[in-house]
Formats: structure tokens, C-alpha cells, sequence
């Protein structure tokens, strides 16, 4: 597709490339130079093998009531899972070695805790099924499109609700409900609802009855 530009000298239009085709002549992702950065995953490739086929076996397909059994092969891994906590079998956890999770916490069907940075969720914390905690993103400006990691946390009795994505480097606060399907892109405060894409705080958390 061309574009019709006007000559400076004759005043003619003359025809030249389009945006679109002017754009697709620059470079944007040297995908051929990309690389991991060393030490990256924490632990040794053959470790990381290892524990990916753990995860698609032993843990993957055992029974869903054995939740000790999870959290045990978790812990072998170097995870810090708490007492009383509920991890279902569908859930990925890519390096479990850079996962903390509190006490009595829930980790619904299919969640993701993508641990290329640190997750760490606080006790009594819900994260409902389908939900998607990304640590890791690119530098887009970069051609060489280096990876970024950012800790995310999860503060205690949060409930992150079904298909919601948190993106790296983000903060949920205490008791904060982040409404199913949201997309959070920046710190929550805590003792607050927010929903949406991204997430706004449309209200505060309002309990019937304290159980203190």
C-alpha cells in the first residue's frame, strides 16, 4: 500500500511506502539474540527438569484430597508452604523454590504462580481457580527482549477471585477482594474491593460479623 505525498519542487503528489509498510522495515524483537540471564531459574537445569517432572506426575495426578502430599513434594523442592494449606493438583508452579505461602490458605483448579521472581502469599489467603500470578514480563524497548521479574505479594486474608491476572511487581494488601476477571497492574490497598481491567477500588471490605 502506498501513500500519495506531495512533491516539494512540482507540487505533484508522488506515491511513497505506508506507515504500515514503513514500520515492518525496523527491527523490534532480535529474537535470535535472545537469552536467558544466568542464575536466572535459582537452581541447576537438571534440578529444574526434575521438579517439571515431578509436577506433571506425581503432583499433577495425585488424588485431589492429598494436599499433604502436594505440599510435601513442594517443600522437597524448597517451597515454604504453611499448615492447613489447600493446593489443587491442576496448579503450575514453574520454580517452587521461590514460593512462600502462609497457613490455611486455598490454591484453586488450574491457578498459575509464575514464579520467575518471588511469590509470597500471606496466611488465610484465597487465590480462586484460573487465576494467573505473573512475575515475569519483557523490555518491549529492548531488541533483544530481556526478561524482567518482579516479586508479587499476596498480603494475608486477601481473596484474589476467579481468572485474574496479577502482573510483576504488584502488592495486594490485607483483606483486599480483587473481583473475578480483573486485571491488576498496580498495588491494592488493603481492606478494599477492586475489580475490572485494571483494577480500580470500587469500595471497601465490609464484614457482617467479626469472628476475632
Amino acid at each position: 500500500m502506498l501513500i500519495d505525498e506531495p512533491n516539494a519542487a512540482s507540487g505533484e503528489f508522488v506515491h511513497g511506502p505506508s506507515l504500515s509498510e514503513s514500520y515492518t522495515l525496523r527491527r523490534y524483537q532480535r529474537m535470535e539474540l535472545f537469552k536467558v540471564p544466568p542464575g536466572f531459574r535459582g537452581r541447576s537445569r537438571i534440578f529444574v527438569q526434575l521438579w517439571w517432572l515431578v509436577q506433571s506426575t506425581l503432583f499433577a495426578m495425585s488424588p485431589q484430597v492429598m494436599y499433604g502430599w502436594r505440599a510435601c513434594l513442594l517443600r522437597l523442592f524448597g517451597a515454604r508452604i504453611g499448615k492447613g494449606t489447600i493446593i489443587r493438583p491442576s496448579v503450575k508452579i514453574p520454580y517452587p523454590w521461590k514460593l512462600s505461602i502462609g497457613d490455611h490458605c486455598h490454591i484453586g483448579d488450574e491457578a498459575h504462580l509464575y514464579t520467575f521472581a518471588e511469590i509470597e502469599i500471606g496466611d488465610c489467603t484465597v487465590i480462586s481457580q484460573r487465576s494467573y500470578l505473573c512475575t515475569g514480563s519483557h523490555d518491549y524497548s529492548s531488541p533483544t527482549f530481556d526478561l524482567i521479574a518482579k516479586k508479587i505479594v499476596i498480603e494475608s486474608e486477601a481473596w484474589v477471585a476467579t481468572d485474574v491476572f496479577v502482573a510483576p511487581g504488584v502488592t495486594i494488601g490485607h483483606g483486599a477482594v480483587i473481583g473475578a476477571r480483573s486485571s491488576v497492574f498496580h498495588d491494592i490497598p488493603p481492606a478494599v474491593v477492586a475489580v475490572g481491567t485494571p483494577a480500580r477500588v470500587v469500595g471497601e471490605r465490609r464484614m457482617q460479623v467479626s469472628h476475632e
